[in-house]
């Protein structure tokens, strides 16, 4: 199993929430378990390989 994490909040009556590692690609849901399920999806396609272009966040040690 694959986990990922992932930044959200509640915004009125939506959820909202991105990927830590794919932040500009923000979905919304009515509820929480909602929000979930976009956010599966968005991965998905995220990680497929379809999408010509896909901006990341990585990490690099410097010192």
């Amino acid at each position: 199993m694959t986990t990922a994490r992932y930044v959200y909040w509640q915004d009125e009556d939506m959820w909202l929430g991105y990927f830590e590692e794919f932040p500009d690609y923000m979905t919304q849901g009515e509820d929480l378990e909602d929000l979930k399920e976009n956010l599966k999806d968005i991965y998905a396609t995220l990680t497929s390989g379809e999408l010509p272009i896909v901006r990341r966040v990585g990490e690099l040690a410097v010192a």
